[in-house]
């Protein structure tokens, strides 16, 4: 039984017989305020190429009431399976469902929620992968495009919105109705409904002509924090940077942005109405690197306009097409726009984008960029580095490649082309082949049709004079991970090469050579017979997509200098490159710990600032000798309390290092601190101790025994909002006891009665590194609970679970054995042991660094 899942072949067949013209969706949302279920009426009207044909469409709902197939009912035994079966079309079909379809609380489908502050119910739609059948009978598959009109009845005062304008609401008494002009074509999944009593501030994008209206909404509870100026003004850098590269005006009639509770992603590009995840509303004082984290991502929905919803990709194997440009296009619009406040954008992008596209090119879970995509369930794991990250690095070789102007040219003759169509690789390729006069089949055979990540080292001889008498640039394509398919490549590579030298204390570039490595040796002549610099960066400007070492004395310079290069891309490579390292076991923990106490210093990119805290602790809770552990972490606690009260009053670097320490407190003194910052008998300079530093502070004190049930009772009375919920219920998980943990496990495993977001706080709280030994026990509940929890819960829900609770910490051969048992036991479904085999490869990788760093001790 094909249950919710849905097969490229099917899909195909389905193509192939079908091509659907409309669909008029009606929906009551009359009774959202109580809950339970809604009144969905679909009427779709298509063609099919061979009369007489059965095919299906899809339905995700509790009941259907009517199926009226070219005014014939059809038996309500049709519907099973979550589908409709259709045993005979015509030529020209008219397809009628009535349903009763499901609220949902896991943020697919149409999600409800009640918010604390004013019990008002606020809905919004999330369709991406195959979610827009939980809400009204539909074709679920990208190239079955078609317009869409819908009319929703909500209850009077309520805001609605849609991909088409929001017309004036008709009607008396307790709802209004709402009759949407049709959409243009598009896919199932990009269309959208958010209704509630949203509040909302507009505005305009004006180009000449041209004159496109804005919105963006949140919560009544969160106006006082929207700052939708600084939204507009991002949202205009887009339109004008990709309208001028596209040379293809906006395609829609408006486009409103609504940040929404409990999303599970960043954000989503419905066409003319992006939801976004309500917390890119700021209630406390963030750091400039989470405003550039929102700009991104409002760039990232905004060149989906194009590359997604106006030309959609044929199947889900070219889900890259979508998002690998829409994450190239974020960062190259944001390092180039007019006026744009992140010009630094391929700092972040090498820093962040880059550092998980390498994690997950080393997952035995490694698939090419082109993902080899056979149903539903393998799209849905497939949202991952390689899809965003290295897809996008790919990219960014590939304008390398060919130039930026070519690159730009194909795409605009690509959008023309295929406007309002579903296309494949080919499609794209074609379209920059002919813009660059280059063969790009077999730059595609390398880069997109093979998974794996090559390594560059420099190799060079030095004469006594300090001259350089042969440079090297070694490529090696490690093998793939056990149970990855395909063999490892070596590939074509359009690098730079910086040379930098020590002048006042500072890492200056004096000279940059480009060129192309290729094979397994390619040699540098033009770096012969020159003095060696202080420091030879491979890589450098980040073109390609590998994993770059230092030459020995360009690490010792790298080392006691790495804050000190002038411009922060290089720093940003230099991290990441050393993180890698780390990850490999090629430089122990304690040595990385040692350059992050003396970079981080003089680091001034706070989004590399907060990377690499975030990886320090990564490394000391995983990857560091267990008899060592707790010596490095008490180092790392005492730097973020000395880096805390040397920051600059106010300054993002002290909000940094004061998050910081609330994770990392051990000793009483700095546990007192935390107290009394909470409390106010601490204070630090211009440090504000506002809500969510708060809930910092207390979720420590927590963990560690040092408050209880009543002090997490009054903060939640100060902050009786959803995300006040959210982290009283992650720090309750997080108690120090076996009653606590029992309570969370069972709330989350044997219960379905959480939120999404609940969800994910409560297992946030329960893995506690720092109680490895309470929460031991778990492992083998893990594996007795988790076949189930796939079975029984949505998709969304079971990844949380699947994921989140992975005895993660429990980094020993018992862990690896345990996951092995289960595994050649369970007959997992291929994306449930997709996500245990990604988890099994994170501990075991944790065992090697932590040899690694064993034997570096030993050394010591």
């Amino acid at each position: 039984m094909p249950g919710t899942n849905l097969t490229r072949e099917e899909a195909r067949t389905r193509a192939a017989l079908l091509h659907v013209e409309s669909y008029d969706i009606e929906l009551d949302l009359g009774s959202a305020p109580e809950g339970g279920t809604f009144r969905s009426t679909t009427v779709v009207r298509f063609s099919a190429t061979t009369p007489g044909a059965a095919t299906f469409i899809d339905l995700v709902a509790p009941s259907v009431s009517e199926i009226v197939l070219n005014g014939e009912s059809l038996d309500l035994a049709n519907f099973a399976d979550s589908r409709i079966a259709l045993p005979a079309v015509r030529a020209e079909n008219e397809l009628r469902v009535v349903a009763d379809c499901a609220y949902t609380n896991t943020g697919e489908g149409l999600h409800r929620f009640v918010d604390p502050v004013d019990g008002e119910t606020y809905l919004y739609t999330q369709f991406e992968v195959p979610d827009a059948r939980r809400v009204f009978a539909a074709f679920e598959q990208p190239d079955l495009k078609a317009a869409f009109r819908f009319t929703v009845t909500a209850p009077a005062g309520w805001v609605v919105v849609s991909n088409s304008p929001t017309p004036e609401p008709a009607g008396e008494g307790a709802t209004r109705t709402w009759a949407f002009e049709p959409t243009p074509r598009m896919s199932t999944y990009v269309t959208a409904l958010v209704a509630g009593p949203y509040v909302g501030v507009f505005d305009e994008y004006a180009n000449g002509d041209q004159r496109v209206p804005l919105g963006v909404y949140c919560r009544p509870s969160l106006r006082e924090f929207l700052d939708a100026e600084a939204i507009f003004d991002v949202t205009r850098q887009g339109f004008d940077y990709f309208q001028e590269k596209f040379d293809f005006a906006y395609p829609f009639a408006k486009y409103d942005q609504l940040f929404v509770p409990e999303f599970n992603a960043g954000a989503m590009e419905n066409a003319g109405a992006v939801t976004l995840r309500d917390q890119y509303v700021f209630r406390s004082k963030v750091t400039d690197a989470s405003y550039e984290m929102r700009a991104a991502t409002i760039l990232h929905e905004l060149a989906h306009m194009w590359f997604g919803d106006l030309v959609t990709m044929e199947w889900w194997n070219d889900l890259w097409l979508n998002e690998s440009f829409a994450t190239f296009a974020e960062a190259v619009c944001q390092a180039e726009a007019p006026g744009s406040k992140w010009p630094h954008s391929w700092t972040t992008f090498a820093n962040q984008m880059k550092t998980w596209a390498y994690r997950q090119d080393q997952l035995p879970s490694t698939h090419p960029i082109m993902a080899e995509i056979n149903d539903l369930e393998d799209v849905q794991v497939n949202f991952d580095g390689i899809t965003y990250a290295k897809g996008a690095s790919v990219l960014k070789q590939l304008v390398a490649y060919v130039g930026q102007d070519a690159f730009f040219q194909g795409v605009q003759a690509y959008f023309k082309r295929h406007a309002w169509g579903n296309t494949t690789l080919p499609d794209l390729l074609g379209a920059l082949e002919e813009a660059s006069g280059r063969d790009l089949k077999t730059w595609s055979k390398a880069w997109l049709e093979t998974a794996g990540i090559n390594v560059l080292r420099p190799e060079l001889r030095i004469n006594t004079d300090g001259e350089i008498e042969s440079f090297t640039v070694l490529q090696e394509a490690p093998a793939l991970p056990a149970g990855a398919r395909g063999e490892a490549v070596l590939r074509p590579h359009r690098i730079a090469i910086g040379l930098y030298e020590l002048a006042d204390g500072s890492l200056v570039r004096t000279d940059r050579i480009e060129l192309d490595v290729d094979g397994p040796r390619t040699e540098v002549p033009e770096l012969v017979g020159r003095h060696r610099p202080a420091v030879l960066l491979l890589n450098d400007d980040d073109l390609s997509y590998a994993k770059v070492r230092l030459d020995e004395d360009s690490m010792a310079v790298v080392t006691d200098h790495l804050g000190d290069f002038t411009d922060s891309l290089p720093r940003a490579l230099c991290w990441a490159s050393a993180w890698d390292m780390t990850r490999d076991g090629e430089l122990a923990t304690r040595d990385y710990l040692a350059l992050a106490l003396s970079g981080l210093q003089r680091e001034s990119d706070i989004g590399v600032v907060q990377s690499v805290q975030r990886q320090v602790k990564l490394a000391l809770e995983m990857y560091a000798d267990p008899a060592w552990r707790e010596e490095g972490l008490q180092r790392w606690a005492a730097a973020a309390e000395e880096q805390l009260r040397a920051a600059a009053p106010g300054s993002d670097h002290q909000l940094a290092w004061a998050r910081t320490l609330a994770g990392a407190a051990r000793t009483d003194a700095q546990l007192g601190l935390l107290a009394g910052l909470l409390d106010g008998s601490e204070v630090i300079e211009g440090l504000a101790v506002d809500t969510e530093l708060r809930w910092s502070l207390l979720a420590r004190l927590v963990a560690t025994g040092r408050a209880d049930d009543k002090a997490v009772d009054e903060e939640l009375v100060r902050d009786n909002t959803s995300s006040g919920q959210e982290h009283a219920a992650s720090c309750r998980a997080a108690r120090p006891t076996a009653e606590a943990k029992a309570e969370a496990w069972a709330s989350v495993v044997e219960s379905d009665k959480l939120t999404n977001y609940v969800q994910e706080a409560v297992i946030g709280g329960f893995q506690q590194p720092d109680q490895r030994e309470l929460i031991a026990a778990y492992r083998e509940k893990y594996f007795a609970a988790v076949k189930g929890v796939w079975e029984s819960r949505s998709h969304e829900i079971s990844q949380q679970i699947i994921v989140g609770l992975y005895p993660a910490y429990q980094v020993e051969q018992a862990t690896l054995d345990a996951t092995d048992a289960w595994l050649a036991s369970a007959d997992p479904a291929p994306a449930l042991r997709r996500q245990v085999v990604e988890s099994r490869a994170g501990v075991e990788r944790a065992l090697r660094a932590q040899a690694a760093d064993r034997a570096a001790g030993e050394r010591h």
